[in-house]
């Protein structure tokens, strides 16, 4: 059994209750704000992220295949990968994905989800912006998607935290107060935040006491943590909100630790023929954590490849190479967690979204009609095999997949130019309305809202988002 240390497990419960929140913006809440009845499809949300830039020419918007060779102009290479048939007719992904090509009848397939202008592109900039739907950096701490789905409706169980992210470290991260930026709360409080598995093999750690600490030492020292914070002086509203949100968490965590739903965290339960299915990475097994999750009762989840800098998609060499590797890696725990959730009933009313920060090009960084300073040196010729790939950032378009929760099956969104640069031109989806349309599979309204500093913060910028309506079956 995998075992945490005290100073381990008082610096995750710190990071899931959200101690590092900014109370400076002195906000003040509206709780009572309840969606208007609406029909959802959905209740529940698994995003899968990939994190870092996945290029949409290599992956599921395949384009004009060149083979590798020595003295190859880089202005030819569209695609370093052929296209492979799938389910579908008239949809074609990107080799190595044979296992996401036999599920895509299940599929919604957006081709043209455009990224936004936020300036000098910085991956941190970009995940804020997807992650919480506002740019950065704002005056208000903007929630999570997660965080805003958590509580618009609220857990699904009592026991299981509304909210999980699995996958993410932060230790030896670079970048890890700016991912920690995102990954909160915000401006609703402790109890939203991210319930945070850093590593899914040892997820069960996280609903047990310290190694070496019984049960009931910690429950001696869960009461007296809680009477620290209760009495702690507060000389305003919003420190108070802040203080009573924190016990709420710290009563959520508690109440995990002693109900049965803690059994689905220990992945040692599950058939081994299954377990194998997804073991192919972190990645994998986080996807079988997922599941296991959503079957007792959670709300929202993010499963990442990890981002940390010039890792994972984060291909700023070797892109060819490494994503062979991260495609096989992704390709048979993504189809098995749709073929898991059909077979067990729940597919239908759980909405799986795998997108990322945005895409790659060879030679164009940013947009062709607003471009940014090259940010990665690319050869003319490509004499070596390491330059045979995706190395700069392009947001005039990405791929969105999309599975269940009321979503289209067999369906693709959007079209992208065949020659570069391979841009957006028909039915462009901004995050504001990829966000609009996640929420509206929720039956949240775009127009969602607490009081934030006398003033009303929308779950969508001036909570004028609109959804996809042609997504919907």
């Amino acid at each position: 059994m995998y075992d945490l240390s005290r100073r381990q497990f008082l610096q995750s419960t710190a990071a899931l209750t959200g101690l590092g929140l900014c109370t400076s913006l002195k906000p003040t809440w509206a709780f009572d704000q309840k969606p208007p009845p609406r029909k959802a499809t959905a209740d529940t949300v698994i995003v899968l992220w990939m994190a870092g830039g996945m290029a949409h020419t290599e992956t599921f918007d395949p384009k004009r295949y060149t083979p590798f060779e020595p003295n190859l102009p880089s202005e030819k290479v569209l695609s370093t990968f052929p296209a492979i048939d799938t389910a579908v007719d008239n949809i074609k992904i990107s080799q190595h994905l044979d296992h996401v090509a036999s599920v895509m009848d299940r599929a919604t397939l957006i081709r043209t989800h455009v990224l936004g202008d936020l300036g000098h592109i910085l991956h941190s900039r970009h995940q804020y912006h997807w992650h919480t739907g506002y740019e950065p950096p704002q005056t208000v701490a903007a929630p999570h998607l997660g965080a805003w789905i958590a509580h618009a409706l609220g857990p699904r169980n009592d026991a299981v935290p509304p909210f999980i992210d699995i996958g993410q470290s932060y230790e030896g991260n670079g970048e890890a107060e700016e991912l920690k930026a995102f990954q909160t709360g915000g401006c609703l409080g402790a109890e939203y935040g991210p319930f945070r598995i850093p590593d899914p093999a040892q997820a069960v750690a996280t609903v047990r006491p310290p190694g070496g600490m019984s049960l009931s030492r910690f429950q001696n020292r869960n009461r007296a943590y809680r009477q620290l914070i209760s009495t702690s002086p507060v000389d305003n509203l919003a420190a108070s909100e802040q203080q009573q949100s924190l016990l709420r968490s710290l009563d959520n965590a508690y109440k995990l630790m002693s109900s049965p739903a803690a059994v689905a965290f220990d992945l040692s339960l599950e058939p081994k023929d299954s377990y194998e299915r997804y073991n192919t990475c972190k990645f994998g097994l986080g996807c079988l954590l997922a599941r296991r999750l959503t079957e007792v009762g959670a709300r929202y989840i993010e499963v990442t490849t990890e981002y940390g800098p010039f890792l994972q998609w984060d291909t700023h060499d070797n892109g060819h190479t490494r994503l062979a590797k991260l495609k096989q890696e992704i390709d048979r725990p993504i189809a098995q967690l749709v073929l898991d959730l059909e077979s067990r009933g729940l597919l239908n009313r759980t909405l799986i979204v795998l997108a990322s920060e945005f895409s790659r090009d060879m030679m164009v960084e940013g947009k062709a009609d607003k471009p940014v300073k090259g940010q990665v040196a690319q050869p003319d010729v490509i004499t070596e095999l390491k330059h045979y790939g995706m190395h700069r950032h392009f947001t005039a378009a990405s791929s969105v997949l999309m599975f269940g929760g009321g979503t289209k099956q067999g369906f693709l969104y959007g079209k992208t130019a065949d020659e570069r640069p391979c841009t957006t031109i028909e039915k462009p989806v901004t995050v504001t309305d990829l966000h609009s349309t996640i929420y509206a599979a929720l039956g949240i309204p775009p127009d969602y809202q607490v009081t934030v500093e006398q003033r009303p913060f929308y779950v969508t910028v001036d909570g004028k988002g609109r959804a996809v309506e042609a997504l919907f079956g």
